[in-house]
């Protein structure tokens, strides 16, 4: 075998979705994160494709590649990426790069619990809590999410935009739409192509979200995404979560001091707390966990049949 570059990373699963961490990248000189992912975007394109198409990753892998941060009081600099290039934040990113700096002895637990993660999007202050070696909780605020415009009516759908990592759509479970269900995941994902395509002659969006609302009264709701490519993410979702409890508490049908749970379609949660209103929207608080389930070496041989791999989608 011609090995032409190895890899090793770490697999961490949080709340449904599942990263890939990479640390041991080649060394670059950089004086600041977006000129590095200009760099890494070109010259690690190939590696980004190896580590996460099929067959060593799947379409709803993420990746994260951590580097030492330029600012002396950061712990730990990362860029995110995913099938469709660098994205500039990941929030369960940030929960997956702090547990793996964490548990592998990268960064040596503090007593006062607090940790400083940078992206392109800001420097994070995160809330990591460790108990017999493993991370048990992490927590952070997120960046502001706000109402763009709401009651917007093409054809029979009505939906709301929501601004926040990008331009979010919201329809709220009616008549046309099926439930949110494993058992209708085809039907969904009929449901979400179409409807997608019909907001997109009105509104320039890649993400639209089906939310359920019938329990509202309860602060809950239930939710699935659907990407511009087909991909239905089956998470509940962070953003999903907070984009959902935008859209609640500009139609009054949430209590905005109180947890706001949102369920996904495998029925596990999420839940998130408003921390405070600004001008144009709010900002949220998550709490969450994850949790390393391998570490793996990936080895680049220019002899291997699908040196790019492939998407089974």
């Amino acid at each position: 075998m011609n090995i032409q570059k190895m890899y090793t990373a770490v697999d961490v699963h949080v709340n449904g979705e599942a990263f890939r961490v990479v640390k041991d990248v080649p060394c670059k000189y950089y004086y600041n994160l977006e000129q590095l992912n200009e760099q890494f975007s070109g010259e690690l394109a190939e590696e980004m494709q190896l580590l996460l198409n099929e067959p060593r990753g799947f379409i709803g892998l993420n990746g994260c590649i951590v580097v030492p941060s330029i600012h002396t009081e950061v712990d730990a600099a990362v860029l995110f990426f995913n099938h469709e290039g660098s994205i500039p934040l990941h929030y369960g990113g940030i929960v997956a790069v702090i547990t793996m700096l964490l548990e592998s002895g990268y960064l040596k637990k503090r007593e006062t619990n607090q940790y400083k993660i940078e992206t392109l999007s800001g420097i994070f202050s995160v809330h990591a809590y460790v108990e017999n070696d493993e991370v048990v909780s992490v927590s952070f605020e997120s960046k502001l999410c706000y109402l763009i415009e709401k009651n917007l009516q093409v054809g029979n759908i009505s939906y709301s935009l929501i601004q926040a990592d990008k331009v979010y759509a919201v329809v709220e479970k009616g008549a046309y739409s099926p439930e949110i269900c494993i058992e209708n995941i085809s039907e969904l994902k009929k449901w979400g192509e179409a409807t997608l395509q019909t907001i997109q002659k009105q509104s320039l969006i890649k993400r639209l979200i089906l939310v359920d609302p019938s329990q509202k009264e309860k602060n809950h709701i239930k939710s699935i995404t659907f990407h511009e490519d087909s991909f239905i993410v089956r998470s509940s979702g962070f953003v999903s979560t907070i984009v959902s409890f935008v859209h609640t508490l500009f139609k009054n049908d949430s209590i905005a001091d109180k947890p706001f749970i949102n369920e996904s379609i495998c029925n596990s949660f999420i839940t998130v707390e408003k921390v405070k209103r600004e001008e144009t929207g709010y900002i949220f608080r998550f709490e969450s966990r994850g949790f390393i389930t391998g570490v793996q070496t990936f080895l680049l041989d220019p002899t291997d049949p699908f040196p790019a791999g492939f998407l089974l989608k």
